[in-house]
């Protein structure tokens, strides 16, 4: 592997905050390989525990590259944490408001300087009863589309064992298993030579959620649901993700 990306003082800062983090859980990387070593990237994964950022970020960071974090606006004006998300290139996701194509702007114009953007789709910790990945918002599509840069999936599983964020409940011992797998990157080739419409937006999301819900499901060893899970509709099982 080639040498590390320069990170700064707000990624060494991270990075002394986040490693001990991560000794809560025996973690397992399958197919790191893949990870790209240099240049603009798309990192896609699903999201089932707060403790997926520090896990994630220490993951990309162990593999020479700083994970630029597409995060929830709220997130940067917390005091220490704000700092850090701010000063290491994160990129605040604003939703509902005039603001929100800028962070798809920010997140375009990182791709194009050859950084690696890491995104959860999902925009929340996953609420399928089961925590598989539910139905995602387009953006990453978009970024996708508009941006000639590998796309690269990949799941996590394990962190939800340590800290459930909906159960509230926290189980640091037993040290649990907890498995970081990455995908080949998803072929868009068809898909950017279509004009961007809506339906296309939901189809390439799909596509991409797709390959992170498989890797999961390599992961746990189990069966992945047909469907996408959808809150707030009644019958998800017969729900289509399209």
């Amino acid at each position: 592997m080639g040498k590390r990306e320069k990170g700064g003082f707000w990624v060494t800062t991270a990075a002394a905050m986040f490693y001990p983090l991560t000794w809560l859980g025996k973690r397992t990387f399958v197919d790191a390989e893949k990870l790209p070593a240099t240049g603009g990237a798309l990192l896609v994964m699903n999201h089932v525990s707060h403790l997926d950022p520090p896990n994630d970020a220490v993951f990309v960071h162990r593999h020479k590259r700083v994970p630029r974090f597409m995060a929830k606006d709220s997130l940067f004006q917390l005091p220490v944490l704000g700092r850090i998300l701010a000063g290491s290139g994160g990129i605040p996701v604003y939703r509902g408001s005039a603001e929100a194509r800028d962070s798809l702007r920010a997140a375009h114009q990182a791709l194009q300087e050859g950084k690696l953007v890491l995104i959860y789709p999902e925009g929340t910790i996953s609420k399928d009863p089961d925590g598989w990945p539910m139905r995602a918002r387009t953006g990453v599509a978009r970024l996708a589309l508009q941006n000639d840069v590998p796309v690269v999936p990949a799941a996590r599983w394990g962190t939800n064992d340590i800290w459930n964020g909906y159960t509230k409940k926290f189980r640091p011992l037993p040290r649990k298993r907890v498995v970081t797998v990455v995908g080949d990157p998803v072929d868009l080739s068809a898909q950017r030579a279509r004009p961007v419409t809506n339906q296309l937006l939901r189809e390439v999301t799909d596509l991409i959620m797709a390959d992170v819900r498989d890797l999961l499901a390599e992961i746990r060893e189990e069966p992945a649901p047909a469907e996408f899970f959808r809150p707030g509709v009644k019958g998800n099982a017969d729900e289509s993700a399209s």
